[in-house]
């Protein structure tokens, strides 16, 4: 019971810390430019990984397809991180964390994997969610949806392909992915680096409040969370981690309300209400059916259908 515990407040712990990666993606921008956040919370990560590596007892072989995955995986994390970047940018954080969240019901509609289609009842969820962001987006009367909403709106997309991408490239493969994660910082840095290099001065110049948010956001929300995401599932049951992790809009919400002083109009709270119900919803039917599809798919490799032979 104690370990349950103690798994359970690191994944709430992991989910949490992802919320306030918005709010404080959103106020480091405000000081300095994107690309230069980009480059620094790579950079940062990048270094601290190595130490994690280089501080090993027992030293890991590094396979070629733990170089290849990390290579294609650190492009499409980037892609991610730049859209949410400069989505948060142009939004508030809350708006931001809400938005990202239709990762979960993306995510099972990108992923080739399984081999029976989704119940229909998930495609409610999924068009819940849809509501809940045009509520979201025109919360103070019927507009054009802002930058930052579609740019959102466009890393949730692509999240989620990089997370069906990970499932495809790493399930049933040895992978440490303390090096995947390596490779991909790396990936990120050497992307980062030529685009931001003229912004390097300011980056250099920046106030301590500054780069006390980017290295939260290399060491606590990239680095941390990733490893600490991985012990903790490998301690408690895929749906109870699902559930906790998706915890992570509703920390960006008040967090971006009791820190960062946003406001959510009574059209943004219900669009923020049916984002929840829609995501919860929408990931408790992909689970009872991926549980189910593999529970029958195991009987029928139990029992398999008996040929008749001729005498």
């Amino acid at each position: 019971m104690h370990v349950a515990r103690r798994t359970d407040a690191v994944l709430l712990l992991v989910a949490l810390v992802w919320g306030s990666s918005y709010l404080a993606a959103k106020t480091a921008t405000d000081a300095l430019p994107v690309l230069a956040v980009l480059f620094a919370r790579y950079a940062i990560s990048a270094l601290a990984c190595g130490a994690l590596v280089a501080s090993r007892r027992q030293r890991r072989h590094w396979t070629r397809a733990e170089v290849r995955a990390g290579l294609l995986l650190g492009v499409t994390q980037a892609t991610v991180l730049v859209l949410e970047t400069y989505g948060v940018a142009h939004t508030s954080a809350a708006n931001a964390g809400l938005i990202i969240s239709l990762t979960i019901v993306l995510t099972p509609l990108l992923d080739r994997t399984g081999s029976r289609r989704l119940p229909w009842t998930f495609f409610l969820a999924a068009g819940l969610c849809v509501v809940a962001v045009g509520l979201l987006t025109s919360s103070t009367g019927l507009h054009a949806p802002r930058l930052g909403d579609v740019l959102m709106l466009a890393a949730a997309v692509v999240r989620a392909g990089h997370v069906a991408l990970v499932g495809r490239l790493t399930v049933g493969r040895p992978m440490d992915p303390l090096h995947l994660t390596t490779v991909q910082t790396i990936v990120g840095s050497s992307l980062f680096l030529p685009l931001a290099f003229t912004h390097l001065p300011d980056l250099a110049h920046s106030s301590a409040t500054t780069w006390t948010q980017l290295i939260y956001l290399a060491l606590f929300c990239s680095v941390f969370a990733f490893l600490a995401q991985t012990w903790a599932v490998q301690g408690t049951s895929a749906s109870r981690a699902s559930l906790l992790l998706g915890t992570e809009p509703i920390w960006a919400v008040a967090i971006g309300i009791s820190v960062g002083g946003e406001r959510l109009t009574l059209w943004a709270t219900l669009g923020a209400v049916l984002m929840i119900a829609g995501t919860y919803w929408g990931q408790a039917i992909e689970r009872t059916h991926r549980t189910t599809t593999a529970r029958t798919e195991k009987e029928d490799d139990a029992c398999p259908t008996m040929t008749p032979t001729s005498a």
